[in-house]
């Protein structure tokens, strides 16, 4: 798809309107047959069925469940407070001391900042009443490998960092995220980039590689939808993970929302309002498969292999496959773009009932 302007507002995708796209004169038909201009009598039925069309296969990979009232356990809100603050006190305690005073032990620092990350990752999961089932054997640190997973939200990653200290690609983010993404977060090496910079995209394209490169490094997670996706579909995969030429190691997550539904949409909640809703909630329950890794076959475009890994994470996890770019999420499309696949739209109806 063709570069998109970013918009500030939801995606608000225009239904088709087949007669703004058709001036007078712009097509010439003959004397005596179906002109371009009569499928207007039907417009409104396309409209209704192209926009229902758009609202099943796109909108709705965005659209998160409704809280059900029984579903607010205030009572064990403040237990679970005290649990992430004595998390808290606990990690800085150690990581403070162990990052300042071991800078001349950089592999013994490394190691224990690790163990440390995953600690506190492991009294978030605690503070939302976190079940989760991990299966298949755990990731090692290895070269030439990465690790790319579906993407519903921030807490993905937490769930996945709390059994292994991975490096993640991710969005910069603002306030106390973005705090500890530049301190604690940078010591596992984790690589971030913001998505509103062209000039980002290549200096990320070359940290990847430099990392998968490195035999200590922490392993790779990409997130390759690129935005968060309400856990009951899957859009396309970025190529970035597939072209690096290593193995890709499929991780497929899938949540249980008898209990809350874990997407965060970030355009109309902040991730803090996020996690206050999973702390006061009754559980956050899912199952996390680490399934077998896989290679580029020859002859397979990075583009195929990401949709053959998208394939194997969506069977696993029992989501549903949508041809769309997440991205489009966070864009409008452009004008000229919708009135080439109107009138595309509009001629090719036209054709099939001259032929009748």
């Amino acid at each position: 798809m063709s570069k998109m302007k970013a918009s500030s507002s939801e995606l608000d995708l225009d239904r088709p309107n087949i007669e703004d796209y058709l001036p007078s004169g712009s097509i010439q038909e003959p004397h005596g047959k179906l002109r371009l201009r009569d499928l207007l009598d039907i417009s409104p039925t396309l409209t209704e069925a192209a926009g229902a069309i758009v609202d099943d296969s796109f909108t709705r990979c965005f659209k998160s469940i409704p809280s059900e009232p029984w579903n607010w356990n205030i009572y064990l809100f403040p237990l679970w407070v005290i649990v992430l603050t004595v998390g808290w006190i606990i990690f800085l305690s150690c990581y403070i001391p162990v990052h300042l005073l071991l800078k001349g032990h950089d592999k013994l620092r490394k190691k224990l900042e690790r163990c440390l990350v995953e600690l506190i990752c492991s009294f978030f999961v605690a503070s939302w009443t976190g079940v989760v089932k991990y299966h298949g054997p755990r990731p090692s640190i290895r070269p030439k490998q990465v690790f790319v997973a579906n993407h519903t939200s921030m807490i993905d990653f937490i769930i996945l960092e709390q059994m292994t200290a991975f490096a993640v690609i991710m969005q910069k983010h603002p306030g106390w995220v973005g705090l500890l993404q530049s301190t604690i977060l940078e010591s596992v090496g984790c690589i971030w980039f913001n998505r509103s910079e062209a000039k980002d995209r290549e200096i990320v394209a070359r940290k990847l590689r430099e990392h998968v490169e490195g035999p200590d490094n922490n392993p790779l997670l990409i997130f390759p939808e690129g935005t968060c996706v309400n856990n009951h579909y899957t859009v396309m995969f970025k190529k970035g993970a597939f072209e690096l030429g290593c193995t890709v190691c499929p991780i497929a997550i899938k949540y249980n929302k008898i209990f809350v539904d874990a997407f965060w949409n970030s355009r109309k909640q902040s991730f803090t309002m996020h996690l206050l809703q999973l702390m006061t909630s009754w559980a956050v329950v899912c199952d996390v498969w680490y399934l077998e890794p896989q290679n580029l076959k020859p002859g397979e475009t990075p583009i195929e292999f990401a949709e053959r890994v998208r394939d194997i994470i969506s069977v696993r996890a029992g989501l549903k496959k949508v041809p769309w770019d997440g991205y489009l999420k966070y864009s409008r499309p452009s004008p000229k773009h919708r009135e080439r696949k109107q009138q595309s739209f509009a001629e090719s109806v036209l054709r099939r009932l001259e032929e009748k």
